[in-house]
């Protein structure tokens, strides 16, 4: 797993840039992923190859097309954590917040955080997004950044995420390169939210064939009052 990472690292340009100990760290998390995996639905990739490229390698490309250095960051949905963990150990000096709805998860990512040795600045809360993002105090429109790794629709996404970023920010969402209608219809909700379209990136993940696409969504303005809205009422009626 460490060859392949460090050979998809290269790949992308990013050796150099990111910590010497990065490959060794992301492969210790990729087998404590796997290891945990048979006893907790984690993910659905359970060979040490596709843990390398389809989540670590994934979320690594992120860093070609975003600064993180020294930003603060909420990943919304976190579960195992990407891709959350995977920046916070290519980029030291991020400070990150991981939030879930599953306390089991953030347990298990608390305890992989302990194991790694110098991944600090790490902040899990157990709850729902659209719950937190109403909080004034340190969530509501306080975050450089915001990831989202789900297959949610974007317009459902945008409802969640973009509440928590402060203006000049932005919110990264992974998507697949599929996702070009769903933008399209998501256009209302951006706007509406406080964000524009600032860029969209196709890029490959190295060895596997696969391109995925990043939509980064540039906070404008704060998000109107009454945003985001119950889980029930987001569900049924997208903005």
């Amino acid at each position: 797993m460490e060859q392949i990472i460090s050979a998809g690292l290269e790949e992308l340009g990013l050796t150099g840039r990111v910590p010497k100990d990065a490959p060794a760290q992301l492969t210790q998390y990729g087998q404590m992923l796997l290891k945990k995996n048979q006893v907790m639905n984690l993910t659905a990739i359970r060979d040490p190859e596709g843990v390398a490229r389809l989540h670590m390698l994934d979320c690594a490309a992120l860093l070609n097309f975003c600064d993180f250095e020294g930003k603060t960051l909420i990943d919304v949905g976190t579960g195992a954590g990407f891709p959350g963990m995977v920046l916070k150990i290519l980029v030291p000096s991020l400070k990150i917040t991981l939030l879930d709805s599953l306390s089991k998860r953030l347990d298990w990512l608390t305890e992989v955080c302990e194991d790694l040795d110098g991944v600090d600045s790490i902040t899990t809360f157990h709850g729902r997004a659209e719950e937190f993002a109403l909080e004034k105090e340190g969530f509501r429109d306080s975050f450089d950044l915001v990831t989202a790794r789900a297959v949610a629709d974007l317009r459902v996404l945008c409802e969640l995420c973009l509440p928590f970023v402060k203006a000049g920010g932005s919110f990264l969402a992974m998507k697949s390169t599929g996702s070009g209608q769903e933008l399209e219809e998501a256009a209302h909700a951006i706007k509406l939210l406080g964000g524009r379209v600032q860029a969209v990136h196709d890029y490959p993940i190295p060895g596997t064939g696969v391109t995925h696409r990043l939509i980064i969504i540039q906070k404008t303005a704060p998000t109107l009052k009454g945003y985001p809205r119950r889980w029930a009422k987001i569900q049924k009626d997208p903005l």
